[in-house]
């Protein structure tokens, strides 16, 4: 028999509040007093008979929770004394749900569950409805698996694009587990647990929340653009009127350095005294280098830079925003396939500029930076990199010669197994690059008869073996490949292109 409200949540306030245990919320639920604060956690979204409503369904855990009441909607980022995620509404009816019918109900003391009609625009998934000003948010719950098996869904006709969008937005809605986001290229990829979980979701999509055809298809993994050494030669652009030159070479940064920038531990927002230090120090560039970082990108906050490394230049300062514009704008999209840069550093090494300011402005500045960019990253070895999950995989020790099978035919590399303590169980942890997960999990099922459990995490950015620019290699067929989906001359760039003669 289960223990009543009033005597569990006296030893289960720890797990469920995230806020100090001797704030008054705490003890209002440790209390369980109907006429205390008001907390409740609302922990799914219920799909009503009226298309596209849901009702919030959760658990008063103190307080009452009454028609018409004033609440504060806290979602899962709320902190507290934030504006974030927070909504104070009133609650339109309260509602019992009894098996298949609902019984509407003037109010609800705390230790039942509740379903709530008039806040399901205010909540995503789950959250906290209090009426005390500084509450903290009641704990999340945690699921055992993680959503792995992606699907990309785009509308047959483009005009009822809104009509799959407001649909997504109620699937994520009504199952806890689904995720669904808008990827780089554009793409609605919709993340389930399982393939079969997956088709369960596409088919509500289907009838219930867009109410419209859709494609599905396998989700396009974006690339990275990087280098793999220094420019073989500085890189020269002319501007359009050809009276400023800017010379640039290329050469990659360390993994260890893009993902610290990533992480912030480097990036555009740590203090430049104590970012040059660390440059110096962890990552041995030299002082000046280090000091003249002009600005990360792409969206100034991504693994790649520009340094100054001129001597003396007049007028350099003035187009440094046109410069970094540019920058901007060449990592955004490589000339390999129009993807990312990633762990590039552009080394501004010489620039001779008009003296006249009005023929050194964006238009002249802009356009050969970014060509520059482009002829310094084909001179330096360009590489793709993809990214690559770690998967965890707990399997029977019978089982492990499948999931190496499974793992070898997608170039996945097993890297540590551990086997459980008193159990039959092993824990292996591999790496798989994501252009493979797609149908893994069902592959590895299969080659283990269904024993093997996978989670996938992102986990780095790994650079893909051969050379781009050789004839009929496998990373040129990608480029290609990748060129041909974005609808770009299907050829690899050439250098002439970008590099100009003196």
């Amino acid at each position: 028999k289960l223990p009543s409200p009033q005597t569990a949540q006296k030893y289960r306030v720890e797990n469920l509040y995230e806020g100090p245990m001797d704030d008054e919320a705490a003890k209002a639920i440790r209390a369980c007093n109907k006429d205390g604060p008001l907390m409740m956690y609302v922990s799914k979204m219920v799909p009503t008979s009226d298309k596209g409503r849901f009702y919030a369904f959760g658990r008063v855990f103190s307080g009452t929770i009454a028609t018409g009441q004033k609440v504060r909607i806290q979602g899962p980022h709320y902190k507290p004394g934030g504006k974030e995620d927070l909504n104070v509404k009133n609650i339109q009816r309260t509602v019992l749900m009894m098996g298949r019918s609902t019984e509407q109900i003037a109010d609800v003391p705390c230790g039942n569950t509740v379903a709530l009609v008039g806040i399901d625009q205010f909540l995503l998934k789950s959250g906290t409805l209090t009426t005390l000003e500084d509450a903290h948010n009641i704990a999340d719950m945690k699921y055992s698996v993680s959503p792995v098996v992606k699907v990309a869904v785009k509308v047959k006709d483009g005009k009822e694009l809104p009509k799959l969008v407001e649909g997504l937005k109620k699937l994520s809605k009504s199952d806890p587990l689904v995720v669904c986001t808008t990827e780089e290229s554009g793409e609605h990829v919709i993340a389930g647990c399982g393939e079969l979980h997956v088709e369960i979701c596409l088919k509500d999509l289907r009838d219930e929340y867009a109410q419209c055809e859709f494609i599905v298809s396998d989700p396009v993994v974006s690339y990275r653009e990087t280098v793999n050494e220094t420019s073989n030669q500085t890189c020269l652009a002319k501007s359009p009127n050809k009276h400023n030159r800017i010379y640039l070479t290329a050469e990659p940064m360390s993994d260890e350095l893009c993902v610290a920038i990533e992480d912030g531990k480097c990036g555009p927002k740590t203090e430049a005294k104590e970012r040059a230090r660390t440059l110096r120090e962890k990552y041995e560039w030299d002082e000046n280098s280090a000091r003249k970082i002009w600005c990360f990108g792409p969206e100034t906050e991504g693994a790649n830079v520009v340094v100054d490394a001129t001597q003396a230049v007049q007028y350099l300062i003035e187009i440094k925003e046109h410069v970094n514009s540019a920058f901007q704008w060449a990592t955004k999209e490589g000339p390999l396939c129009e993807e990312n840069m990633r762990g590039i550093r552009f080394n501004i090494m010489d620039v001779t500029l008009h003296t006249d300011a009005i023929h050194r402005g964006a238009g002249q500045i802009m356009p050969p930076t970014r060509r520059c960019c482009f002829a310094a990253e084909l001179t330096a070895k360009p590489t793709l990199q993809e990214p690559v999950f770690l998967v965890e995989i707990t399997c029977p020790q019978e089982a492990m010669s499948g999931v190496y099978n499974c793992m070898n035919l997608r170039r996945g590399c097993v890297f540590e197994e551990n086997p459980r303590e008193g159990t039959p169980l092993v824990q292996v942890k591999a790496h798989l690059p994501v252009a493979e997960s797609f149908g893994f999990v069902a592959a590895l099922r299969q080659a283990t008869s269904g024993q093997a459990f996978p989670q996938c995490v992102f986990d780095h950015w790994e650079n893909l073996p051969g050379d781009a620019l050789q004839e009929g290699s496998k990373m040129q067929e990608l480029v290609l490949a990748t060129r041909k989906r974005k609808n770009i001359k299907v050829e690899m760039p050439k250098l002439g292109e970008y590099l100009d003669k003196l």
